[in-house]
């Protein structure tokens, strides 16, 4: 099982499932909701299972807005998660959890100090039997007395030593130097000696950017290293994405190496449908939980989508999914007509983002920039009822639009300036997120959008 980032998207941390380490299923998300101590900012997420408990340690800001780490348990995966509120805060920031067993004795070690004036270091502690208490004084396992970057840790022992793998540089936006570098200890609290060797794990191929990753021991006794990295291509419009790698180990010296990432299989084209057909919303969709109460659900084979828009947004309510590749098409039907906006978008934050949707009887491609809307294109419609939109996107940031009615062929609608077929919208990007394709809503409850399916195509 895996858990991940989900920044400032919700349901928070999606987990996932896997028999073989490297085709995973999602099966849903430690929190669907956040807590009222909880703010924003939900990152690196770690799971550990102990005494028949998964426990997951995670990262989010607290409402004064510092990064804290907290701890939830679970009997299982599937199971619903209770949480145990904040475990550790250490000045400014307390970030990226890792719990490590020796011999009955857990330990957490984190990140601290990173936006303190003063020197990142990796702290570590005992944990009490519970795994929901630090036990002393926190100890320094490690500074960044380089000023590289120090983050992203875990533990493993193997044979006479502990190794502790973290990541130095900047992990995220373009441009990023992230790496992963190693050090040994005969002790789990150190002092933890540095590789001549390092970085173990660094750009490389179709990728770079590689860091913060967890390492798992297979059944065969083989390890491998679960880790995050962007393509060089796609990046922050694809997000950071999962690869692995095995660990491999020098019989004489004892240090670990890496295969570093190459060349990407040929993405496998895919297709993902919802037909709305089930009781609750399907794990892979996900929303703005800062600018909007999502009022999402199925009923009759429909989506209803409405929501209450917070202070400040004037964008609506989104419902959206992940890219997994930077070419893709989304598309929809419209099950009814009234005053609110309904459609397709490709969506960043509440003001950053565009789309095609209908409006009465108008359809309408927009685009918001910042402070910046604009009505691309307009066209008045016969009926606003069984209206089909499809987004097509290349690049991860260049739209096509297109509409049909239930018995007509796709009509394409010319967008684009200076020779672009295509709206470019690279205004979207986020430093952390990768912009999502989703379905919207903008206007009164009271005139929720209604739609009959949604697919999207990865190609």
């Amino acid at each position: 099982f895996a858990v991940g980032t989900s920044s400032e998207w919700a349901p928070h941390f999606p987990i996932y499932e896997s028999t073989d380490l490297f085709n995973w299923k999602q099966l849903g998300h430690i929190f669907p909701a956040k807590e009222p101590w909880m703010l924003s900012s939900f990152w690196a997420p770690e799971l550990y299972w102990w005494k028949n408990k998964l426990y997951a340690y995670y990262t989010v800001r607290d409402t004064s807005g510092i990064s804290c780490i907290g701890v939830a348990t679970a009997d299982g995966p599937r199971g619903k998660f209770t949480d145990h509120g904040i475990l550790i805060r250490t000045g400014k920031e307390a970030i990226d959890p890792f719990v490590f067993d020796d011999g009955g004795q857990l330990y957490i070690s984190w990140k601290a100090y990173g936006l303190d004036k003063r020197p990142i270091e990796l702290l570590s502690s005992k944990l009490s039997a519970d795994g929901r208490t630090l036990i002393g004084e926190p100890v320094s396992i490690k500074k960044d007395v380089a000023g590289k970057g120090l983050e992203g840790q875990s533990i493993i022992k193997h044979n006479d030593y502990y190794y502790l793998f973290y990541s130095a540089g900047s992990c995220c936006g373009v441009p990023c130097d992230y790496n992963v570098r190693v050090s040994r200890s005969r002790s789990v609290t150190g002092p933890y000696e540095d590789f001549d060797g390092n970085p173990v794990l660094h750009e490389g191929g179709e990728w770079m950017c590689t860091g913060h990753g967890t390492p798992v021991q297979r059944a065969d006794g083989r390890w491998f290293y679960l880790y995050h990295a962007y393509n060089k291509e796609s990046n922050v419009y694809t997000g950071r994405e999962a690869l692995i790698t095995e660990i491999s180990w020098n019989d004489n010296t004892g240090w670990p190496s890496f295969k570093q990432p190459g060349v990407a299989g040929a993405r496998v084209k895919s297709e993902w449908k919802d037909d709305f057909d089930a009781r609750n919303l399907s794990p892979q969709w996900s929303w703005d939980f800062r600018h909007s109460d999502i009022e999402a659900k199925t009923e009759g084979g429909l989506l209803v989508l409405a929501g209450k828009v917070r202070a400040g947004n004037e964008s609506g309510t989104v419902l959206c999914l992940r890219p997994t590749t930077p070419v893709y098409e989304i598309s929809t039907e419209i099950a009814n007509a009234n005053q609110a906006l309904k459609g397709i978008v490709l969506y960043g934050d509440d003001n950053s983002h565009a789309g095609i949707g209908v409006k009465g009887d108008s359809l309408i491609i927009w685009s918001r920039n910042k402070n910046n809307f604009e009505i691309v294109k307009a066209l008045q419609l016969t009926s606003a009822k069984s209206i089909r939109l499809k987004m097509v996107v290349t690049y991860g940031k260049l739209l096509r639009f297109f509409y049909a009615t239930k018995d007509n062929k796709w009509t394409a609608i010319p967008v684009g300036a200076n020779g672009i077929d295509g709206l470019d919208v690279s205004y979207t990007r986020q430093w952390d997120r990768a912009p999502r394709p989703g379905l919207i809503h903008q206007g009164k409850s009271s005139e929720p959008a209604k739609f009959e399916w949604c697919r999207i195509s990865n190609n």
